[in-house]
């Protein structure tokens, strides 16, 4: 995982997202034959709706930043709220660069680190911050499915295939309802859990043969840390109410994912009814988790294109979907980039020691 983060891997990543995102929208254009109607929609593209987007974008950054200073408060109580504020935009670069999004939570610990967090906390948080995501879209996508929310959009199919988007919706819905109760029963029963894990650990070691004993060796440190983590959370009521406004703040860190496509469309002057499409767009998202490339790169840009054709006519699909992915992730890869090669050169490295002073003190 570290190899991950390396500069070199990086500034890999960083250009494998930008040539497959290009090659991804280029793609779209052949295919719609929108070249003309798409420098058209620009020119007549709703201004205050950009604006929207630009504000929008900026959630990776102060909603993230918010839920893991709120988290971190826990295990470490002078941290800096600004220094949680770049940790949350650097935890989407970091993901949306690297394959599956692998790098988000490593880049998280070491950028937290650099604003006076120690590992062991930073990691605590790290952790706490994935299940609380998990957490909130276990719960809202049920709802959603409970209050027939986005019913409309089982009159729509997807192309191609004889599915209807909202079947796509329940069966996403539904995946993060089982693995959502997964989660609230291993922080209900912290003890069970990692002895269960140990369990299977164990039967590895016995089956598995000397090679794979050495492996999972780190598994146990993993299993351990977990569990000490989540009993950080779970002793004081104090833990228990961090852990319950991290599951609410994640609906702010998600925002620009949930809320993208629905802004794009208004910047284009197109309406549709908003539930049905934060629906598509929490579909979508889900979806991605399972994309290989950094970011999503072109499956995003395919898989938006296909969904949103519904309300998006083909003529507008290129520029609705270089608005949207300019939202959801271009403008935090560009100012993340921007961050990344001050701190090679050591730049911000003096402001985190400003900001953390205090934290320190």
């Amino acid at each position: 995982m570290a190899s991950l983060l390396t500069p070199r891997a990086l500034k890999r990543g960083l250009q494998i997202f930008a040539l497959i995102s290009a090659v991804g929208v280029a793609v779209l254009l052949v295919v719609t034959g929108a070249w003309a109607a798409t420098f058209a929609a620009f020119s007549r593209v709703r201004p205050g709706w950009l604006v929207v987007a630009l504000l929008l974008a900026s959630s990776d950054w102060i909603g993230g930043g918010i839920r893991i200073w709120l988290l971190t408060r826990h295990v470490h109580r002078r941290t800096p709220f600004w220094g949680m504020v770049v940790a949350g935009g650097m935890t989407a670069w970091g993901a949306y660069i690297t394959p599956a999004q692998a790098g988000g939570g490593p880049t998280m610990v070491l950028t937290m680190k650099r604003y006076g967090v120690p590992i062991p906390e930073a990691m605590t948080s790290a952790l706490m911050s994935f299940f609380t995501t998990v957490i909130f879209f276990a719960i809202a996508g049920p709802l959603a499915v409970v209050f027939g929310a986005g019913r409309s959009l089982a009159a729509h199919g997807i192309p191609l295939i004889n599915v209807s988007l909202y079947a796509v919706f329940k069966t996403s819905a539904a995946t993060f309802g089982v693995i959502g109760a997964v989660m609230i029963l291993a922080l209900g029963f912290p003890r069970t859990t990692a002895g269960l894990f140990h369990s299977v650990i164990g039967w590895l070691e016995r089956h598995r043969g000397e090679r794979m004993a050495k492996r999972v060796e780190g598994l146990r440190a993993g299993v351990d840390r977990m569990h000490t983590c989540t009993l950080a959370y779970l002793r004081t009521p104090s833990g228990l109410l961090q852990v319950l406004l991290g599951v609410l703040t994640s609906g702010l860190a998600h925002a620009n994912r949930l809320v993208a496509g629905y802004v794009a469309m208004r910047a284009l002057g197109l309406h549709a009814d908003f539930v049905d499409v934060l629906i598509l767009q929490t579909t979508i998202s889900f979806l991605l988790y399972f994309a290989p490339t950094p970011g999503g790169a072109g499956a995003a840009e395919a898989l938006s294109a296909a969904l949103m054709s519904v309300y998006v006519p083909s003529a507008l699909l290129p520029a609705y979907t270089i608005i949207w992915r300019f939202t959801v992730s271009y403008a935090t890869v560009l100012f993340g980039t921007f961050l990344f090669y001050r701190m090679l050169h050591g730049r911000l490295d003096e402001a985190a020691g400003e900001d953390a002073a205090p934290a320190t003190a």
